[in-house]
């Protein structure tokens, strides 16, 4: 197995300093969404895709399982390249098939998180053992040159994580890929789908209260990371839906009024009572958009599944 570093602690320490300067020095306030996944907030995000009201993960393998026979014929990928890789948990099924069918050769997981990149990257080898394994840790926005070259290879973003990007984010994000494949190789991407509200709602604020303390970590990351004093418990998480952007926000909602400081950064961040503090979007998506949006950055879309429900989306699109 091989194993590539191009993202270190002291870059990721850096990338937070700046995007929690910049996004709690602006009206309104936001982060990113990355920076809910210290080794708790990743747990808790497991509890969340275990959960009755969070459909995208469950939807997501049904489609896999269902196709990924199917995958592996129109494409015959001799590469199989992961962004925001994780654990790699439905990739597997696809590998199955692909290990059916005769022609992969070998895969390349790319994740921000060394530790957890290392542990999938060696048990994905040991499952695997007929796999060459090039683990890439990387920012799938700022390394995707780093993706080695291959003869044909397919890319594979799944769980919706692109709907995590602003419009803006998405073009520029497919179009540097596209940039980086040649004509005729793949792209596999899921996607979440407009549905009733309520649907929606639920999946983002559970009856349990697990997303809402999924929410809330974030806060405890710039506490521990940046010295910050933020009053968690202070914060209410809020979901709700942006009707004219199409997307579901995720908010922290200040239930007083409060001033943070933040001493590594020394900066100090005043809340109003109710100000809301933005720390997720996840757009939610059409067919005829996706196609699009995709057909824009130089994709033709190929082939398309839903679940039974028509809850969740996987296009498959060749570089044209």
């Amino acid at each position: 197995m091989k194993f590539d570093i191009y993202l270190t602690e002291a870059d990721l320490a850096a990338d937070l300093r700046h995007d929690v300067q910049c996004g709690l020095s602006t009206k309104p306030k936001t982060l990113p969404p990355k920076w809910f996944y210290d080794e708790a907030g990743s747990e808790l995000f497991e509890l969340i895709t275990k959960l009755p009201e969070y459909y995208p993960t469950g939807c997501e393998r049904a489609i896999l399982s269902a196709h990924a026979d199917d995958i592996a014929s129109i494409t015959s990928a001799t590469t199989v390249v992961e962004l925001g890789s994780g654990s790699s948990d439905k990739t597997r099924l696809l590998l199955e098939a692909f290990g059916r069918h005769g022609t992969l050769r070998g895969f390349v997981p790319i994740d921000v998180s060394a530790s957890m990149l290392e542990m999938s990257a060696e048990a994905i080898a040991a499952d695997f053992p007929w796999l060459q394994v090039h683990a890439i840790v990387g920012d799938f926005l700022k390394h995707l040159g780093r993706i080695p070259d291959g003869a044909n290879r397919l890319v594979v973003f799944l769980g919706g994580t692109i709907g995590n990007l602003m419009p803006h984010e998405r073009a520029e994000f497919l179009t540097a890929l596209r940039g980086t494949l040649r004509d005729g190789e793949w792209l596999l991407l899921g996607t979440d789908l407009v549905k009733p509200l309520p649907t929606l709602i639920d999946a983002y604020d559970d009856s349990s209260g697990v997303t809402a303390e999924f929410n809330r970590n974030v806060l405890r990351v710039i506490n521990r990371e940046l010295g910050a004093d933020f009053d968690v418990e202070a914060f209410a998480h809020v979901a709700v839906w942006n009707v004219p952007e199409q997307w579901i926000e995720m908010r922290l909602r200040a239930q007083r009024e409060m001033t943070v400081n933040i001493s590594r950064l020394g900066l100090t961040v005043h809340f109003d009572e109710d100000e809301e503090l933005r720390t997720e979007i996840s757009a939610k998506f059409r067919r005829h958009g996706i196609a699009a949006e995709l057909e824009r950055a130089g994709f033709a879309s190929q082939a398309w599944w839903t679940d039974p429900a028509g809850r969740f989306g996987v296009t498959l699109a060749q570089a044209q």
